[in-house]
């Protein structure tokens, strides 16, 4: 509940998180899984850090937010924290403002005030997309140095392939605003079962590919309020045949844990 109106929630709809449904909190209950117990780390650190507080301050905040610590615990946390994810002379760099530092240490500090209280879930947000390669894999293999370590879920939002092999574990592939697959990490590199993941798939460089040109998506992503009648993706579809106009798929059963939303499964069952 962080995008104001018109922004929504579908009527009928359900969050379940650790055993609770989140749309039936008020605001107080949501401030207190917000921060303690879920955190994000947003896309782009420059706009979502306050640009007239220290990082320290930032962080800090957090803490004494959601405990009981007073603001020199507080600050102590935020330092510890800091050095946690990598920032050398953590106690300097925590009284410098979110300008005075490079793109990749501003990420590091949204990690750091995302997983200062060791929340139970974090979400992250492309969480490299503006860093340069050597960053990038710094600030991946913190993430996933940190998940092992306290036993965080992570949920991760990203168009980089490369990311999703290297750090899922389960994958969902959407497609103008819904889900068209989901399956285990290997077994949706292996067996892709949707045509729309077929073509990322095959879009992807790769090492040693001697072809002139990487394989395209043809078309557009078709806008929210103008769908096509029966499949979204059937209009840029190398394969799509009569019933993908006239019937919106479901997801179906392509194999333990995978499913997809394509009347291909279903046709692949009926044949001999």
């Amino acid at each position: 509940r962080l995008v104001p109106p018109p922004g929504r929630i579908a009527h009928g709809s359900h969050i379940l998180f650790d055993g609770r449904d989140l749309l039936t909190l008020d605001e107080p209950a949501l401030r207190d899984i917000r921060g303690r117990q879920m955190a994000m780390i947003f896309q782009e650190p420059t706009t979502a850090l306050n640009p007239v507080l220290t990082v320290g301050e930032q962080i800090a905040e957090v803490v004494r937010v959601h405990t009981r610590a007073n603001r020199r615990e507080a600050w102590a946390q935020a330092v510890a924290m800091l050095t946690q994810v990598g920032i050398a002379d953590a106690s300097a760099r925590a009284k410098q403002y979110p300008h005075e530092l490079s793109g990749g240490m501003r990420q590091r500090v949204m990690i750091a005030m995302a997983l200062v209280l060791a929340p139970k879930l974090v979400i992250a947000d492309e969480p490299t997309t503006a860093l340069d390669v050597t960053i990038q894999a710094q600030i991946l293999e913190l993430l996933r140095d940190l998940r092992a370590r306290t036993g965080m879920a992570l949920l991760l939002i990203t168009h980089d392939l490369g990311v999703v092999a290297e750090m899922a574990a389960r994958v969902i592939v959407m497609y103008a605003g819904r889900v068209v697959e989901e399956a285990p990490v290997e077994a949706l590199f292996a067996r892709p079962a949707h045509p729309y993941t077929e073509g990322l798939l095959a879009a992807m460089p790769r090492l040693g590919d001697e072809q002139a040109r990487l394989t395209t998506i043809s078309g557009t992503v078709p806008a929210p309020s103008a769908l096509p009648s029966g499949c979204a993706f059937r209009d840029r579809c190398p394969r799509a045949f009569e019933r993908c106009a006239r019937e919106a798929p479901v997801l179906y059963q392509v194999g333990v844990a995978h499913r997809a939303r394509c009347h291909l499964v279903q046709e692949r069952e009926h044949q001999p």
